[in-house]
């Protein structure tokens, strides 16, 4: 079975940690890379070799060699290069956040759909081994009725942090590039809710540098999430169940730590669930998917699903509405 050929739009940070995991992922090869700027995109094949550079995304969306494009830019432009990718007929792995609201994902949507090819967010968090162990946990029952989840997510930044952080245009704010973990975990396990109430504290920018959101839910359970660029938070989530609770410490959205911390009676009867973790930050599980998927002849993933993805966005949308966030592409 022939590698995987990928092409990378966008030479970031996050990735160069995408290109180090496909390294570790099997099956798939770095065939090309592509930024606005040749020199950056020269810089990035410094470290990650790639046989084919390109200065311009229209020469990579446009190169026959390449299987899918993994979509690495802010996510204020994701709508833009996941149309572009998609209507010249190349498969995508789009980054989270899967666009700025719920209209540019359902014409991500259309737009796989009408050209045949798959698209599939990167929520690689749905794929990480802590992520499995924790769900299977839970849907055997081991924490009995979930009544109530808090999940923060937070970090205290200055000037030598991404702009993009805090650029509206770039979908900046803490709720669309942090704040969506909180969500994505709390649905996973409480599913959509019945109510929500959020507030945020406004930078001069008019991003949120802090949210907070509560969902409840009609049997009573609800969800306390907080995001920040202000403060320097655990970045960690608890679920408490009638029978137990699960602690997910330090960095709960990436398999940072080996083991679980369970909770099954008492608050002191602390045991640690171990799980397999490779070497790598993480990516090589989704990608491994995508392989699987396209390998099937998939336009779709049967995981992270594009409903999956729009069920999301229209949560986000929704909190944003209630703490009063609008970004430009809102206006379109």
């Amino acid at each position: 079975m022939n590698d995987i050929r990928w092409g990378i739009l966008g030479c970031g940070r996050i990735a160069h940690k995408f290109a180090n995991d496909l390294q570790l992922a099997g099956g798939g090869k770095l065939t090309a890379l592509a930024s606005r700027s040749l020199e950056n995109a020269k810089e990035f094949s410094e470290k990650f070799p790639a046989q084919y550079i390109h200065g311009n995304y229209e020469e990579l969306v446009n190169n026959p060699d390449v299987d899918i494009i993994y979509i690495a830019t802010p996510h204020g432009l994701h709508h833009e290069h996941a149309l572009l990718c998609l209507n010249h007929k190349k498969a995508v792995l789009c980054e989270k956040a899967f666009a700025m609201n719920s209209r540019q994902v359902s014409e991500m949507i259309d737009a796989a759909r009408k050209n045949n090819v798959f698209l599939m967010e990167a929520m690689w968090t749905k794929f990480v081994p802590h992520y499995l162990t924790t769900m299977s946990m839970i849907n055997e029952g081991k924490l009995g009725k979930i009544r109530s989840m808090q999940v923060n997510f937070g970090f205290a930044t200055d000037p030598s942090f991404p702009q993009r952080l805090f650029k509206p245009a770039l979908g900046g704010g803490t709720l669309m590039d942090i704040g969506i973990y909180n969500v994505f975990l709390t649905l996973s396990v409480l599913g959509m809710p019945d109510e929500i109430d959020a507030w945020m504290k406004p930078s001069k920018e008019g991003i949120d540098e802090q949210m907070a959101v509560v969902f409840r839910y009609n049997d009573g359970s609800f969800s306390q999430m907080l995001s920040s660029f202000l403060t320097n938070l655990g970045t960690e989530a608890d679920i408490n169940g009638e029978k137990g609770r699960i602690k997910l410490t330090s960095r709960f959205y990436e398999p940072i730590s080996t083991s679980i911390e369970f909770f099954p009676g008492r608050p002191d009867s602390k045991e640690n669930i171990p799980f397999e973790k490779e070497s790598g930050w993480g990516y090589q599980y989704q990608i491994r998917h995508a392989h699987d998927c396209l390998h099937k002849g998939l336009n779709e993933s049967p995981v992270m699903s594009l409903k999956d993805s729009l069920q999301l966005m229209n949560t986000l949308d929704a909190i944003r509405a209630k703490a009063g966030l609008v970004y430009d592409a809102d206006k379109g």
